[in-house]
């Protein structure tokens, strides 16, 4: 049951509130049998305990909850690659939080589970926030947009693309920024470009794919299918991707990787193989890690504003930061600009 409370919780096990509170705040003397019809209350109603309750926030509306895609959280910290995207996202929203006392709760979120909006309901619940910042893709799952809406708390959605009459909106123009790498290799001299994409769960993906395609098609540059490869954010499929497109019948003299981590995975699979980069082959990427500052060679790449993104969002959902605010500002979706950064990964493509 979504909202459920510590009464929903007794009622439903047939016992006190005060019996309910004792199992819950661990106290001795409490029977196992008590323990057990208690927990299968909680467990059957989905019910959480508020933060407030358990006195571990300031306030119970003090509190900014961000929702982070699970799977790619986890599947960068059992790489070791860490997780640059999530260090400046909360970056971004603590430097805002800081200035009045606000408080930041980062919760994963895995967007294929069967319960997600029943543990949704429960974790809102419990935390009671001030307001939600949604990463992608939460952002375009609407089972997420309408557990929140239904809620009434207020939320804010990085680099949305579909129902963007939904709560606050706040994005980069992917497409443009892949538009403008791909118009950069270009310019250096490349006619023969690979992308390495991504997840197609992630809008971001799609769009970037979508920047690289219109780049070659202004310039009447074909992009056959073995100068494509799949992907999915990770350094191993960089590794494999340019595996794939060195593999082409006329190899790529560029490639582009659709975030810092497979472009970097690719610059190794190159060098593996006995290939210089860039003498042999450029190699670009996005995001604007700090890996792409300390690589060698250092990485050319699209730098992705995740911290001004993240700042953007809660200043519209922290009401002290919200009134500092213009009110078109306010309730206006806010576009961040990027930047291309070209360091010593490309070069013009060599002679032939």
């Amino acid at each position: 049951m979504a909202g459920s409370t510590i009464y929903d919780v007794a009622a439903a096990a047939s016992v006190s509130i005060k019996s309910v509170s004792r199992v819950l705040n661990g106290e001795p003397n409490v029977s196992e049998a008590l323990k057990a019809k208690v927990g299968k209350a909680v467990e059957e109603l989905g019910y959480r305990r508020s933060l407030s309750a358990r006195g571990l926030a300031g306030s119970s509306s003090s509190v900014i909850a961000a929702l982070v895609d699970a799977g790619m959280t986890i599947e960068h910290w059992r790489s070791g690659s860490g997780n640059d995207y999530l260090s400046r996202l909360e970056l971004g929203v603590l430097m805002e939080l800081r200035q009045v006392d606000y408080h930041l709760m980062v919760e994963m979120v895995d967007y294929a589970s069967p319960t997600l909006s029943r543990d949704l309901a429960a974790l809102l619940s419990s935390i009671r926030p001030e307001g939600v910042l949604l990463t992608p893709p939460n952002s375009d799952l609407t089972v997420v947009l309408d557990v929140l809406d239904a809620s009434g708390v207020a939320y804010a959605r990085l680099g949305a693309e579909h129902e963007l009459d939904r709560g606050t909106l706040v994005s980069m123009d992917e497409r443009q920024a892949a538009r403008d790498m791909t118009e950069h290799l270009i310019a250096l001299g490349h006619r023969r470009i690979g992308f390495i994409g991504g997840p197609a769960v992630y809008s971001a993906s799609r769009l970037r794919l979508e920047g690289f395609m219109a780049a070659m098609q202004t310039h009447g540059l074909e992009v056959p299918d073995d100068c494509l490869a799949e992907g999915d954010f990770t350094f191993a499929a960089g590794v494999a991707g340019v595996k794939r497109l060195l593999g082409a019948e006329r190899a790529p003299t560029a490639i582009f990787g659709a975030c810092d981590d497979m472009a970097l995975g690719a610059i190794q699979g190159a060098v593996a193989v006995g290939l210089r980069v860039p003498d042999d082959l450029s190699v670009a990427g996005f995001d604007d890690s700090p890996s792409a500052m300390f690589s060698n060679p250092t990485l050319t790449t699209i730098r992705q504003p995740v911290a001004e993104m993240a700042a953007a969002a809660v200043q519209r959902l922290t009401p002290p930061l919200r009134a500092r605010l213009s009110q078109e500002d306010q309730t206006a979706a806010v576009v961040v600009p990027y930047r291309l950064v070209a360091r010593a990964s490309t070069a013009a493509p060599p002679p032939g």
